[in-house]
Formats: C-alpha cells, sequence, structure tokens
C-alpha cells in the first residue's frame, strides 16, 4: 500500500478506508492510542492500537521519537478532540528511540525554552514551534518567487564570493586560499593577495544590489533572491551573520514607483501566508498570546499575530518624508515626557523605539519614510535637489521596525563619481558599475527585504535566531 501524508488524509478523510501514514511517535498513551505527526501539517492523527492483537515486544518499541508506519481503517471517533482516528491492523517499526536519549532533549514533551531548543537546532524541528515556523518559511520563499514571476520579474543569481563593499561599511568575511601560517608578503609586510586565488582581495557578499543593478539596466526588472553575510560582532536578536536578502531592480522606476511595488510585495506576503498557512498560523498566535498574557499590561502587543498581518493588509501605508517624520517625534507627547531612551534631532539614524512609535501611536499603519540625510545613506542612492537628503525609503512594520530599505538609484556619472569621492571609494573597484551609466543610462529603483526579518515577522517569533535552519551568529557556527 502506498503512503498518505497526514496532511492529505486530513483534507480528505474518507471513513472506512484503509490507509498507510508513516511518522514520528509524538505521545503513546495507555499502550492504547498513538499521536503520530509526518511533518506536513502541525496537526497530528491519532491511531487506535488494540494491544491484544500485538506483541508487547512491538507495543514496548512504540515510544515518543519512533518512527512507524501504521496501516490502518479510518473511522469515526469514539473520544473528543478528532472527528475520526486510524484503527490500527499493521505496525513497523522503522526507527527506534530510546527513552533515556530522548528525556535529555527537545524531543522530551514538555514546554522547553527557546535558547533550549536553539543547542539543540538539529532537534527542534521535531517541535511543534519550529515545525510550524519553517513551514511557514517555505511558504513565504514561495510567496517571493511567485509575486515577482506574476509580474515579469527576471530571478538572477548575484556572485557570493565579491571583491566589492555595496554598503561601504567594511564588515566583509575574507575568502582566501592563501596560507594563513605563511602568507606571501609585499615589501611593505601587508600580504600579497595577487598571489591568492582571485588575484586580489575578496570577501563574502552583503550585498547583490550592485550586480542586480547592471541587470535591470538590460532585462529592465530583475529580483535576487540568496546569502549575504556581515562580519559585525553583534549579538543582538536582530542580527545574523548569514543571512538572505531579496533585492529587486526595475529600470525606468523612480522613488514613488518603488514605494508603490514595495507596499504591493509586502501584502501580496502577508495575504499568501494568511491564504496558505492557517493551522500553522494559529498555533503561533495562540503561542503568541499565551506568552503575551504572562507580560505586565503596558509591555503586551496591542495586535495579536493575525491581526498584525491582518494591519499590513489591510491599511494602506503611510508616506511621509524623514524631515517631517523628526517633526513629528519632536512634536509628541512621547518625546516631551522624555520616554525616548534616544534623543530626536535632524540626521540622527532613526532608532527602533521612534520608527514603532510612528507604526503604532502615531499613524496606526504601516509607514514609508523617504528622502533621509545623505550622510547616513550608501553612496549609490539619488542624491536630491537640496544637496542634503538623497531619493531613499524604508518601510517600518508594527512590532519590528524598520522591514525594508531602499531607494532610487544614483544614474548620473558625474554624481555617482562625486559620491564615491565622498565615502572614499575609489572608482578603479567599481569601474564596472560606474560604465553602466555611460551606456543609455536611465532612472532606476530597488529595495532589499532580509528575509528573515520577514519571517520574524509573519510568525512572530521574537529573536532572528529562531527563524534560520541553523543561525550563524558571533562564536556561533555549530551544526
Amino acid at each position: 500500500m502506498e503512503r498518505v501524508k497526514i496532511v492529505d488524509l486530513i483534507k480528505d478523510p474518507k471513513i472506512g478506508q484503509e490507509y498507510l501514514v508513516k511518522g514520528w511517535v509524538r505521545a503513546f498513551r495507555s499502550n492504547r492510542f498513538i499521536q503520530l505527526n509526518d511533518g506536513s501539517t502541525i496537526n497530528t492523527i491519532q491511531a487506535v492500537v488494540d494491544f491484544e492483537q500485538f506483541d508487547e515486544a512491538i507495543l514496548k518499541k512504540i515510544t515518543t521519537a519512533a518512527a512507524v508506519g501504521l496501516t490502518g481503517t479510518l473511522v469515526a471517533s469514539q473520544g473528543t478532540g478528532q472527528a475520526f482516528e486510524l484503527q490500527v491492523s499493521a505496525i513497523e517499526i522503522i526507527g527506534e528511540a530510546n527513552p533515556d536519549d530522548v528525556q535529555r532533549t527537545v524531543m522530551q514533551p514538555k514546554k522547553h525554552s527557546l535558547e533550549f531548543l536553539r543547542e539543540q537546532a538539529h532537534l527542534r524541528f521535531r517541535t511543534n514551534t519550529f515545525g510550524a515556523v519553517f513551514r511557514i518559511r517555505h511558504a513565504v520563499a514561495y510567496a517571493i518567487h511567485h509575486y515577482f514571476n506574476s509580474k515579469g520579474f527576471f530571478y538572477l543569481h548575484t556572485p557570493i564570493i565579491t571583491g566589492s563593499d555595496a554598503e561601504g561599511a567594511g564588515e566583509m568575511f575574507r575568502v582566501t586560499n592563501l596560507d594563513p601560517k605563511n602568507p606571501p608578503l609585499n615589501e611593505d609586510g601587508s600580504v600579497n593577495y595577487k598571489e591568492d586565488f582571485f588575484g586580489k582581495a575578496v570577501n563574502l557578499t552583503v550585498s547583490g544590489q550592485l550586480e542586480a543593478e547592471l541587470a535591470a539596466l538590460a532585462l529592465g526588472q530583475v529580483y535576487t533572491f540568496g546569502p549575504t553575510f556581515r562580519a559585525e560582532n553583534s549579538n543582538t536578536s536582530r542580527h545574523l551573520a548569514e543571512f538572505w536578502m531579496i533585492e529587486p531592480e526595475v529600470a525606468f522606476n523612480d522613488l514613488r514607483a518603488n514605494m508603490n511595488l514595495t507596499e504591493d510585495f509586502l501584502k501580496f506576503i502577508c495575504q499568501y501566508v494568511m491564504d496558505n498557512c492557517e493551522d500553522d498560523l494559529k498555533f503561533l498566535n495562540d503561542r503568541e498570546s499565551q506568552e503575551q498574557a504572562q507580560k505586565p499590561q503596558n509591555e503586551r502587543n496591542e495586535l495579536s499575530l493575525i491581526e498584525r498581518l491582518q494591519f499590513v493588509v489591510a491599511n494602506e501605508f503611510k508616506r511621509l518624508t524623514y524631515t517631517e517624520a523628526i517633526e513629528v517625534l519632536k512634536n509628541s507627547s512621547h518625546y516631551k515626557k522624555k520616554k525616548f531612551k534616544y534623543d530626536v534631532s535632524w540626521g540622527i539614524d532613526l532608532q527602533s523605539e521612534h520608527e514603532r512609535y510612528l507604526v503604532e501611536k502615531e499613524f496606526k499603519c504601516p509607514v514609508i519614510l523617504t528622502d533621509y540625510p545623505a550622510e547616513i545613506k550608501a553612496f549609490y542612492m539619488r542624491q536630491n535637489e537640496d544637496g542634503k537628503t538623497v531619493a531613499a525609503m524604508d518601510v517600518l512594520f508594527p512590532g519590528i521596525g524598520e522591514i525594508v530599505g531602499g531607494s532610487q538609484r544614483e544614474e548620473r556619472l558625474d554624481i555617482l563619481k562625486e559620491k564615491c569621492a565622498a565615502f572614499n571609494i575609489p572608482e578603479e573597484e567599481l569601474w564596472w558599475y560606474m560604465d553602466t551609466r555611460k551606456f543609455g543610462s536611465v532612472p532606476h529603483a530597488g529595495f532589499g527585504l532580509g528575509f528573515e526579518r520577514m519571517v520574524m515577522f509573519v510568525t512572530g517569533m521574537t529573536n532572528i535566531r529562531d527563524v534560520i535552519p541553523f543561525p550563524r551568529t558571533p562564536l556561533n557556527a555549530e551544526f
């Protein structure tokens, strides 16, 4: 008999039909009731065993975390909690699990801290929480590809190994095959990277944007979706050393068109998750509600997880300039009563508390801020006519603050050269980027969405380490 996945059985249960299901035992109660899960859904199926029909040696092997195959007839359930159950006629022990070993792992059937679960990232997929998170992570990835494909974008694979620093921050991982104990040296004692594999110093990429711009100026509209790396010694709940980025680039788009694309894109993802991840989303929503109930009233989220997704889809994003936002913050009672931890003044890089205030308190909808001071934004952003600001945009979400950063790119070669000089970026390092401005340069724009930030938002998880299978952070490269 061919195995049926539990998710398919639940979608179309046929009472009286015989099924073969395979999965892992979540619980085996009274030597009679098996709760089986196969990862295809957060839901388990209850299987009922008549212990008098099976050898005791077989029953002893049915332990929590053991892998089994169960053949039986689907019948209406006699108990509460489920509409149907599997009346077992045959049992196959596929993989045993020693109860003593199970007791020291996350598969022990009790509530575990997220910190403990991270220590066993190789096993945490078996838990309800992480099963739900990673099924939703897949759905978000699929939604992203589906959206761009439906809009006529071309998927571009940009290089992971690069000789350029798109962000100009210098926090990059070096890639080399030189002997670390005896590298070739120049006369001044510095490492001679001309003898390295690529004949120059190269790094792991922090962004595929610069390369995506090259393609957009020929193919019209492209997007990247790949791993990026940042050697930032940060142990916050929002930072990883290895993460994934989505970066569309569109020729002939200005900042307004870029904002329209971003808003439509983010709404599509949220709606897709609500439409296709109902069971997992409900579980995570209930989990968050239980955690919130244990916090003081003033520390609780105003909106539940599902309400936050609905909040994004239902509301038009408020658009205002950075300068206007600074004025709103300075005129707020929150600022006047000194409730902000960080000060507010024109020229600062807004903190998460400022961003969340604008979204959650002031406008009560997602916010897009534009036209930031040039000094706090990257060299490639288009300079505005005032000479002080650039055509940048940040999208702010409830509970998380900034989730997307983007801009209209600087298409004017003379100004781009001035920007490189101001940022101490040697033109020869980016000759190919500058070259595209010599052959039919056009206005173009794009944005970057941190994939893990998006997954955090749609799952309600508060630590970025909990939305990527195997997090890479300072002093942590396990698994």
